[in-house]
């Protein structure tokens, strides 16, 4: 099974089989949409597609048999059309499944998914939300958005759900404007890019990203502690929405902030538990997969259309 999680910066890719197992691994550079003189982000389409034909080949001179292609993406999925709407990517109604059917000869079923819904199927079916029916994957990093388990089911939405990250929490002067044109986003205050422009913003000093502003907060610096604790409150309020909402059992935690730990999930165990009054409280923890996940949802995805089709 060929699997591609196509980020903003970088692809996650392999070759996975049946059971799970990672036969081969690579990560390649995303190319930067705005470099693409030939017109959006056409360089980030044929760099996709360069990846798949050539993990195809790869697979086939290893000796094994290509039974579907998982490929994840960001961005507004039409599962209909088969068609992304992604900003960073430069990408309005790009046609991606088509082109990735016009890209492999052998008549391959291919999956196109949205990578974080990817990522928390892989936490649903082998990692820190298995066995549960309700529960909810979040990942913390250049920007978020969840992936939804709702009565035993991955919600999509057609496409559009999860933009948790675009739900607005913040109001008043302190709302900045979002990328996805609202003010106040909770992506705007709590997502790993916003810690570091928001402590730069604070102080005029510019920091390594939200790697730094962790290293700041553990010595004690009070800007980082006022930025985190902004995130920190935001983030409780979007916990409790949900909850109050959709009534998880677990919620993992995923990207980049989390290797926070528990400077991360204590207190938001404890800003929920505070706020909660008759909702079910949820489990909060670490989601288990690390960056692996939207590859590894993208391959189980594959394998499960495989199966549908007879082809495993």
């Amino acid at each position: 099974m060929v699997a591609v999680d196509l980020g903003g910066t970088r692809m996650k890719c392999g070759l996975v089989a049946a059971d799970g197992a990672v036969l081969h691994r690579e990560t390649r550079p995303t190319p930067r949409a705005a470099s693409d003189e030939r017109g959006g982000g056409r360089v980030v389409l044929e760099a996709l597609l360069e990846t798949v034909v050539e993990l195809s080949q790869k697979a086939t001179a290893d000796g094994h048999r290509v039974r579907a292609i998982g490929v994840v993406v960001p961005g507004v999925i039409d599962a209909e059309h088969g068609t992304v709407g992604a900003e960073n990517l430069e990408w309005v109604a790009t046609p991606v499944l088509a082109e990735l059917k016009a890209a492999i000869s052998d008549d391959v079923p291919i999956v196109l998914a949205h990578d974080v819904r990817a990522g928390g199927y892989a936490e649903l079916r082998q990692g820190a939300l298995a066995g549960t029916t309700n529960s909810m994957f979040l990942p913390l990093g250049t920007g978020i958005a969840a992936a939804m388990i709702v009565d035993g089911s991955l919600v999509s939405g057609d496409g559009y759900a999860g933009e948790l990250g675009h739900s607005k929490f913040i109001y008043g002067d302190a709302a900045e404007l979002c990328a996805c044109g609202q003010w106040g986003c909770l992506e705007t205050v709590a997502s790993a890019a916003a810690l570091a422009r928001r402590y730069t913003a604070r102080t005029g000093r510019t920091v390594d990203g939200a790697r730094e502003v962790m290293e700041l907060l553990a010595a004690g610096d009070p800007d980082a502690e006022q930025v985190w604790q902004d995130a920190l409150a935001a983030l409780v309020d979007a916990l409790v929405l949900y909850t109050t909402l959709v009534a998880p059992t677990k919620i993992a935690i995923g990207g980049g902030l989390v290797g926070a730990g528990e400077t991360l999930l204590q207190p938001l165990r404890e800003g929920v538990h505070a706020r909660l009054t008759f909702q079910r409280e949820p489990e909060i923890v670490a989601a288990v997969l690390g960056e692996e996940a939207g590859m590894l949802g993208a391959a189980q995805m594959a394998w499960d259309r495989a199966d549908e089709e007879g082809r495993a």
